[in-house]
């Protein structure tokens, strides 16, 4: 009955049929990962995608957690004796952990309080009667109450007694608390103030000294940015329930509501004024702190989920970025001072050779010349470079280096370096790597996430990478879940190479276990290279249930079955028999022959177990077994004489890539080792409501340069190359026009060292004459 309910709600919010979800639910149940239920049960769940199955996830955990907590408060209550049939339907129909959680507040258990005490006096009578006969005398009535005995020693202290009492009854009123709480969700408005003494400690967040908007239209930046603020002692943040009040109004608008939901009229008796205290009480006292701290919590929330959801897209776009490719591959992680560090690695990712040039230092003759013999000792087609300090650097140096390369030259590519250094110090690169120094290690993560992006950046944690917005300040289980979903996904798209994946790696397959991707990779060190899927069943540990959900998903390259290099599931390949039956056709003919397959009548190979979308699936991977669903490789040409934050000048039209997408606009790496901002409104000449409907993580984009600003380190550009000055932004998103890059060496660079055009006329080209001899 319960995943009856659920699946009702569920299906609501997707618009699907709730037997799509009570189908999702079972599999769940069984053990079955979302990314086997998204590939390999479509027919059992309707064809509900990925991105459907992780909502449905995601809100199956939260209404079963609901429903845990609401059995709980029902046998609270009962137990007390005070569960009616009234209460007990709002409670089961309630589908809001903040409306059950109303419901609860008159019965939860709690610290002794002024109303409760009152009562205990005694007063609940007193108060009862002036509420309900306002044409009794207050003092009058309260001196009947009077009780030295019970520390009621007079009529005032009788009478406040009584409006605790009050007061306490009404802020538990759950129709009440939605009242409000709907009012202040649509008019109430957040107020940010600088706390004194606090504006020069404070400075970056000078756009909040004195800010205040609706509450309902803060966006999660800002939401996150004020918070912050608060967290470090610099701000000060509250709500004004009544902005349109006129002043020296008589009451809130929230006591408004109060009154009226009581039924109260005031008609000038005794009691009136005594009961209209109660209710100004009760909203000042009362529901005013206990809604603002709820808002203010929700608020929270809303902008964590917001800044969860930009930082799994861009995390999402960075893994599925196209590879370079198995090519043979030199990692240069700049550095100045502390020189910069190289590693080679093979087409495989298997690292050859490292070493450490000091290009920047004075030592460019012997730099130049260790590259050149690395370069042609190992034939490296490519030159992946992070982007911290010294990235332009380097690259110059690179390019001098190939220009003495014949005839094939290697590629030179910048990549971004982030979470290089938290893999390097890792325990995965210290089993890796034991003997190389931790410095070095960093050089070889930059080589292979240009070789495979996916397969290099699944070795870090993902909070680690550093595309995110504020990520350092929401929830961290839920940026975690997230971030671990993003990946499972990621990697699961892609599929892996059973006999070269990582553990690492091989962990985040479906139904994998970091014990498993280690069992698998011990057996293929001990045994050598699977030659089949089937093999799998041999790794210790790896059972049925296991092999079901991560087979599909592991490709094996010139095995015994043509199909293991596919993305078509063992249990499927009767089907592929059938087809090959039916065509007189080898599997070796069929596969990547898509004239021939698309010929196929897909309904002729359907049966009770494998419906059509199977089989369409199966068809796609004929047509292009093993296809990778990630784009074609590019990369951003930055612009020559271009490498500082001081090269830069309005009105220049520039190549880069962007780093970051937030929810009011795009960062890009224009080579300047400062990102510039690429805010919302300059994004494209058409009205743009989410950036990331125009952008990407690792996407290729020309930019005009509109504004610098050197001593606050800040580039605002434009994607609207015929926009020439900044408009139509909101300038407090414009003063966050640039994010540093945090390079991990913060040497100062020399600018007393050669210039490029004295490389070639030094000693390096006799000993590069010498060496080639």
């Amino acid at each position: 009955m319960l995943n009856q309910q659920i699946s009702q709600i569920i299906a609501t919010e997707l618009n699907v049929r709730p037997q799509q979800i009570l189908a999702a639910i079972q599999l769940v149940d069984d053990g079955n990962t979302i990314p086997f239920i998204a590939r390999y049960r479509k027919e059992v769940t309707g064809g509900l995608d990925d991105t459907q199955l992780r909502h449905f996830e995601t809100r199956l955990i939260y209404l079963r957690e609901l429903e845990d907590r609401r059995q709980t408060i029902l046998k609270s209550i009962n137990d007390q004796g005070k569960l009616s049939d009234e209460l007990r339907d709002k409670i089961l129909q309630t589908q809001s952990k903040t409306e059950l959680e109303d419901l609860y507040l008159p019965y939860k258990p709690k610290r002794r309080t002024k109303g409760q005490a009152a009562i205990e006096a005694g007063l609940e009578p007193l108060a009862d009667l002036l509420w309900n006969d306002p044409s009794q005398q207050p003092e009058i009535a309260a001196e009947q109450f009077v009780d030295a005995e019970k520390d009621i020693t007079d009529s005032k202290v009788a009478l406040d007694g009584a409006r605790y009492i009050l007061m306490e009854r009404f802020a538990e009123d759950a129709e009440l608390l939605a009242k409000v709480r709907r009012y202040l969700q649509q008019s109430a408005v957040i107020i940010s103030k600088v706390l004194e003494g606090k504006e020069t400690e404070g400075a970056k967040f000078q756009d909040y000294f004195d800010h205040q908007e609706p509450l309902k239209n803060v966006p999660s930046h800002r939401a996150l940015a004020m918070f912050r603020g608060r967290n470090e002692g610099i701000l000060q943040l509250s709500l004004n329930a009544d902005p349109d009040a006129e002043e020296g109004a008589r009451s809130s608008y929230c006591e408004e509501i109060i009154r009226d939901h009581l039924g109260v009229r005031f008609n000038a008796q005794p009691a009136d004024k005594w009961r209209e205290q109660v209710i100004s009480w009760t909203w000042k006292i009362k529901v005013a702190l206990h809604l603002e701290t709820e808002l203010m919590a929700a608020l929270r929330e809303k902008a964590e989920d917001e800044a969860i959801d930009v930082f799994a897209r861009n995390l999402s776009a960075l893994l599925m970025a196209a590879p370079a490719g198995a090519k043979n591959t030199m990692g240069l992680d700049p550095g100045l001072r502390t020189g910069v560090k190289v590693a080679v690695v093979d087409n495989t990712g298997k690292l050859l050779e490292t070493a450490t040039i000091y290009p920047h230092t004075g030592q460019m003759d012997a730099a130049m010349l260790t590259t050149y013999q690395l370069i042609k000792k190992h034939n490296v087609e490519l030159i992946a470079i992070g982007n911290g300090t010294a990235s332009r650097e380097t690259e110059r140096f690179a390019k001098d280096v190939i220009k003495e390369i014949k005839p094939l030259k290697p590629q030179t590519v910048v990549v971004s370096e982030a979470g290089a250094s938290v893999y390097s110090a890792s325990e995965l690169a210290a089993a890796e790597f034991p003997e190389l120094d931790v410095s070095l290690r960093g050089a070889v993560s930059i080589a292979r996430r240009l070789q495979d992006p996916l397969a290099e950046l699944v070795k870090i944690e993902p909070k680690a990478i550093g595309v995110g917005q504020y990520q350092h300040d929401v929830n961290q289980s839920r940026l975690a879940r997230k971030l671990d979903a993003v990946v499972e996904d990621c990697v699961n798209a892609v599929g892996v190479d059973l006999n070269t994946a990582s553990a690492p790696l091989l962990a985040r397959v479906a139904g994998m276990t970091k014990t498993l991707a280690q069992n698998i990779v011990d057996y293929r060190d001990e045994n050598g290279r699977f030659d089949s899927r089937a093999e799998l069943k041999k790794v210790p540990r790896l059972g049925p249930k296991a092999f079901e959900q991560c087979a599909g998903f592991m490709r094996i390259t010139h095995g015994k079955n043509p199909l293991d290099a596919s993305g078509v599931h063992p249990e499927a390949y009767a089907v592929v028999e059938k087809i090959l039956q039916a065509t007189e056709q080898s599997i070796q003919d069929l596969m990547g022959n898509a004239t021939a397959v698309r010929q196929l009548d897909a309904k002729q190979f359907t049966d009770e177990q494998f419906g059509l979308p199977t089989v369409m699936d199966i068809f796609k991977e004929l047509e292009k077994p093993g296809r990778d669903p990630r784009g074609e490789f590019k990369t951003a040409t930055f612009m020559d004489g271009v490498e500082e934050i001081t090269d830069l000048k309005a009105g220049m039209i520039l190549e880069g890539t962007i780093t970051n997408v937030t929810n009011f606009g795009a960062f890009v790496d224009i080579g300047v080792h400062q990102d510039g901002l690429v805010h919302i409104s300059s994004l494209s000449d058409k009205f743009v409501e989410d950036p990331h409907q125009v952008v990407k993580t690792g996407d290729v984009v020309k930019v005009k340069v509109l504004e610098v600003d050197v001593a606050r380190k800040r580039i605002a550009l434009t994607m609207r190359l015929d926009e020439s000055a900044v408009k139509n932004s909101d300038k407090s998103d414009r003063t966050l026009s640039a994010k540093p890059r945090q390079g991990r060496d913060n040497a100062h660079h020399d600018k007393r060292q050669p210039s490029r055009n004295q490389f070639a006329n030094n000693a390096f080209a006799d000993a590069l004459k010498g060496w080639k001899k």
